[in-house]
C-alpha cells in the first residue's frame, strides 16, 4: 500500500481499541521475569561458552603485535580471536568506526580481541593476560581546540541554509542577541547492556541480540562476516532500552559470532559498561552560536544558528540547527554546521539527535531575547509562530499547534504566578519557573507486516518491529484489533525476528506511526481475503464483535478462517506528502525549580509537558515515553556529561557511578497533556511520534527556570552548582 493522499475516514477512526489506555500486553512477562532479553536466552540442549571483549588501550595508532600465549593457557579457555587474526573486515553501511578487524586503532576501547571460555569469570581473567604492543599516534580529542579547523560537511548533510539577508537584517535590528552555548558529550546509558548470543549450524548463524533495527543489523553483519544475509537469523524480541545506541550493529554481536565460529560452541557475550560508553556510540558535544535580531514589537527579523561538533573521519555532524530552520518565523535566516575531526569514540544518534542539543541552546536564546525585548517568554514565542516552513513559505505545515501547547500549559501550570527574576524565596530555596518549546520532525519509514487469522479466531501479527520499552507490542495489538473487529486479547503479536516482514524498526520517533501503518496495510489485505472467501464486497464488509458482516449475513471470524486460516501481508510505503507539507510535532515544557541560596544546588519541583503529536495511539504508553524523556532532559540539564581526557582520548567517567543519570529522588511530580488532534497527512493512523518530542526543550526549560530563580544565566551544560554559586544573590 502506498500512502500518497491524505487519510480519509477509515476503520481506525472507530477508536474502539486504538486510543484507549490499555496496559502493556507484554507487561506481565516483564514484571514476572519471563520476558527473555538478549543475554538471557537459554536452550538446555546447547552448551554455552562465554566471551569477554578486549578494548584498545590507546585512542589512535596501530597494533604491532598481540601475545595471546598466556591467555590461551589460562583455565577454561576455549579460543582467542584477535583483530590481527581476522584481518581487515568490510565495514557495514551504518557504522563510522570499524567494529573489529585489522591493525588500525581508531578510538579508545575499539574491540581488538575476544576470549571464549567455559565461564564468564575465566574469560574475563584470561582477557587480562593478553599483551599488546602499540604504536601510538597523536590524536585530537578537544572540540574547543579543534573548532577552528572544523570543515563544512558534504552537501548530503545539508550543512548550510540561507534565506534573505541575515547579516544586513541583524546589523539593522534594534534589539539583538549574540551568544554561545555548549552541550557536552552524553551517553545513552540504557539499563540493558549491549549483549548477544551467537550459534552456528551448518554455515548458518543464529543470533539473539539487543537491536532496535533488525534488518539494518542483519545486513551489516552479513557484510562484515562476508556471508549471505539469508544465512543469518537475528532475533531481538525484548530490549532493555536503546535511545539510539542500538540502532546500528555493535561489536558485541560481531564478536559473539566470530567467537562462536572459532570455538565451535554457542557464545554469550555482553559489553562491560566502560566498553559501552567508550566502544559504542554517544551524543557528540556541540558549540553553538545563536544570533537573533528583533524589533520593539518582538517580531524576529533575523535569526542565525551555527553549530560545531566532532566525529571520527567519515562521520557526520550533530544536526543541532535543524529545529531553528522550522520553529520560528523570521524573513532573514542563516544556519550552518561544521564538523571537526576527533579521535573519540563514534558520535551518532541519541534520542532526538539534532533537536535535543539544538533546543538546549535555542530555547535559552529565545528566553534571553524575550527579556531583551521586554516580553513574557510565552508571548514572545507566540508572536513569532509560523504556519509555514520559514525557509520555504510556499510549504505549509500539515498541522501545527505550538500556540495551543503554550497557552494550555501556561494555564495548567500557573504561569501567571511566575515570579520576577530572583524574587521568590521559600526558606533557603530560590524558586523559579521556566518554559521551552518542543519540536521534532515527524519521520516515517516503509514498514511491513503479516497478519494471520487462525481457525480459533485469533489474529496473529508478525513483523520484525522491535519494542525498546516503548509499547510496540501493545499499540500493534490495538491496531490489529481495531482493524479486524476483535478485542486485544484476541490478538497475538510476535516481534523482533528477521524471519518476519521488514518493519521500520524503532528509532527517530518513526517506529509507532510507521509500524502500525504497516499493520494497517496488512490488515486491509486480510480483510480483503476474508471478504473474497465469503463472497462479500470488501468495501462494505464490517468487521466487529469478532465477526464480519455484509448485508443481513454475519460470519464469525473463526468460521471465515476455515481449517487452513487466512493471511494478509503488505508494506506501507510513502508518497510525496512530506514534500508538499512540512510534518512536525510540537510541544511546550514547563518546569519549576528550587535553587539552594547558599550552595547553588538545583532541585526540580514539578514538570509539565503539553504535546501536539497527532492521534495518540495509547495514552498510557505515550505518557510513559514522555515522562521518561522528561527525566532524560533533567539529566541533560543538571548532571549528564561524559568527561573527556583530552590528553589520552577517552571518556573518564565510563560507568553508572561516574556518569550521573537522574534517580527517583531527582524527579518530582510530572504531568503530561496530549492535545486532541489528528494529522491525516501523516499516515492512515493519523498519528505521529512522541517519544523524542518529550525530550526536546526540557533541559532549556530547566535552565530558564534556574535563571528565573537566581538571575544566573548558564549557557554551558550541565548546569552544576559550581556554575551557579558565584552569581547567586546575597543571602539575607
Amino acid at each position: 500500500m502506498k500512502f500518497d493522499t491524505p487519510a480519509t475516514t477509515n476503520p481506525i477512526d472507530r477508536l474502539k481499541v486504538v486510543g484507549k489506555p490499555i496496559h502493556r500486553i507484554d507487561g506481565e512477562l516483564k514484571t514476572t521475569g519471563r520476558a527473555m532479553y538478549a543475554y538471557e536466552w537459554h536452550d538446555p540442549s546447547m552448551k554455552y561458552a562465554y566471551g569477554y571483549p578486549v578494548g584498545a588501550a590507546i585512542a589512535k595508532g596501530r597494533i604491532n603485535s598481540m601475545d595471546v600465549t598466556e591467555a590461551k593457557k589460562a583455565p577454561g579457555v576455549i579460543s582467542v580471536v584477535t583483530t590481527l587474526d581476522v584481518g581487515k573486515l568490510e565495514k557495514g553501511e551504518y557504522n563510522t568506526a570499524n567494529l573489529f578487524g585489522g591493525d588500525e586503532v581508531q578510538h579508545y576501547h575499539q574491540a581488538i580481541a575476544v576470549v571464549v571460555a567455559e565461564t564468564f569469570e575465566q574469560a574475563r581473567s584470561a582477557a587480562s593476560l593478553i599483551k599488546v604492543d602499540y604504536t601510538e599516534e597523536k590524536g585530537a580529542f578537544d572540540l574547543s581546540a579543534e573548532k577552528g579547523a572544523a570543515k563544512k560537511p558534504d552537501d548530503s548533510q545539508k550543512p548550510d541554509t540561507a534565506v534573505g539577508d541575515f547579516d544586513q537584517a541583524f546589523s539593522a535590528a534594534q534589539i539583538t542577541l549574540d551568544q554561545t552555548y555548549k552541550t557536552p558529550d552524553q551517553s545513552h546509558a540504557m539499563m540493558e547492556p549491549h549483549a548477544s548470543i551467537a550459534a552456528w549450524h551448518d554455515g548458518e548463524l543464529t543470533i539473539w541480540t539487543s537491536s532496535q533495527m533488525i534488518d539494518w543489523w542483519r545486513s551489516d553483519l552479513a557484510t562484515t562476516l562476508g556471508v549471505d544475509k539469508e544465512k543469518i537469523h537475528l532475533m531481538s524480541p525484548f530490549i532493555g532500552g536503546g535511545f539510539g545506541g542500538k540502532l546500528f550493529l555493535r561489536a558485541d554481536a560481531l564478536l559473539a559470532a566470530l567467537g562462536a565460529k572459532e570455538a565451535g560452541r554457542p557464545v554469550k557475550l555482553a559489553l562491560p559498561r566502560p566498553m559501552i560508553m567508550n566502544n559504542t556510540t554517544h551524543r557528540p558535544a556541540t558549540i553553538q552560536r545563536i544570533r537573533i535580531g528583533a524589533g520593539p514589537d518582538g517580531k524576529i527579523t533575523a535569526i542565525g544558528h551555527e553549530s560545531w561538533s566532532g566525529d571520527l573521519p567519515g562521520g557526520v555532524p550533530e544536526t543541532a540547527v535543524n529545529q531553528t530552520r522550522l520553529l520560528y518565523a523570521g524573513a532573514n535566516r542563516q544556519t550552518s554546521m561544521r564538523l571537526a575531526t576527533l579521535n573519540l569514540p563514534e558520535g551518532n544518534a541519541m534520542r532526538a539527535p539534532g533537536e535535543a542539543p539544538g533546543l538546549m541552546a535555542l530555547e535559552i536564546a529565545i528566553d534571553e531575547m524575550a527579556e531583551k525585548v521586554g516580553m513574557d517568554p510565552i508571548a514572545f514565542r507566540i508572536v513569532n509562530d509560523t504556519q509555514v516552513d520559514p525557509e520555504n513559505p510556499e510549504r505549509p505545515f500539515s498541522h501545527r499547534d505550538l500556540i495551543g501547547c503554550l497557552k494550555l500549559g501556561a494555564e495548567k501550570f500557573g504561569w501567571s504566578n511566575r515570579p520576577k527574576v530572583a524574587s521568590k524565596k521559600e526558606r533557603n530555596w530560590l524558586i523559579g519557573m521556566g518554559v521551552a518549546a518542543a519540536f521534532r520532525d515527524n519521520l516515517v519509514l516503509p514498514s511491513a507486516a503479516r497478519v494471520k487469522l487462525g481457525r480459533d479466531g485469533i489474529i496473529t501479527v508478525e513483523t520484525d518491529m522491535t519494542d525498546i520499552g516503548t509499547g510496540s507490542y501493545t499499540i500493534i495489538a490495538q491496531t490489529a484489533a481495531e482493524m479486524m473487529g476483535v478485542t486485544v486479547d484476541k490478538v497475538a503479536v510476535q516481534l523482533g525476528d528477521s524471519r518476519f516482514p521488514i518493519s521500520a524498526g524503532s528509532g527517530g520517533q518513526f517506529g509507532a506511526n510507521s509500524s502500525t501503518s504497516g499493520v494497517y496495510a496488512a490488515c486491509i489485505k486480510l480483510r480483503e481475503a476474508i471478504a473474497q472467501k465469503l463472497g462479500f464486497n470488501s468495501e462494505d464488509a464490517v468487521f466487529e464483535d469478532g465477526s464480519v458482516k455484509s448485508g443481513n449475513r454475519t460470519v464469525p471470524l473463526a468460521e471465515a478462517a476455515g481449517a487452513e486460516g487466512l493471511v494478509g501481508e503488505d508494506t506501507m510505503e510513502w508518497g510525496d506528502l512530506t514534500k508538499t507539507h512540512q510534518q512536525s510535532t510540537f510541544g511546550a515544557h514547563f518546569v519549576e525549580v528550587g535553587v539552594d541560596a547558599a550552595t547553588g544546588e538545583t532541585r526540580i519541583r514539578r514538570m509539565l509537558a503539553v504535546c501536539a503529536a497527532g492521534r495518540i495511539l495509547n495514552p498510557i504508553t505515550a505518557r510513559s515515553q514522555v515522562i521518561g524523556a522528561m527525566t532524560m532532559g533533567a539529566g541533560g540539564a543538571l548532571s549528564e556529561e561524559l568527561a573527556v581526557d583530552t590528553s589520552r582520548g577517552f571518556f573518564v567517567n565510563h560507568d553508572l557511578a561516574g556518569y550521573e543519570v537522574p534517580v527517583h529522588a531527582d524527579i518530582p511530580h510530572q504531568d503530561v497533556i496530549f492535545l486532541d488532534e489528528t494529522d491525516p497527512m501523516s499516515s492512515p493512523m493519523k498519528a505521529k511520534g512522541v517519544g523524542e518530542l518529550g525530550l526536546c526543550g526540557v533541559s532549556a526549560a530547566i535552565a530558564n527556570a534556574i535563571y528565573n530563580a537566581t538571575g544566573v544565566r548558564v549557557r554551558d551544560y550541565p548546569m552544576t552548582l559550581d556554575k551557579i554559586i558565584s552569581g547567586l544573590p546575597e543571602v539575607a
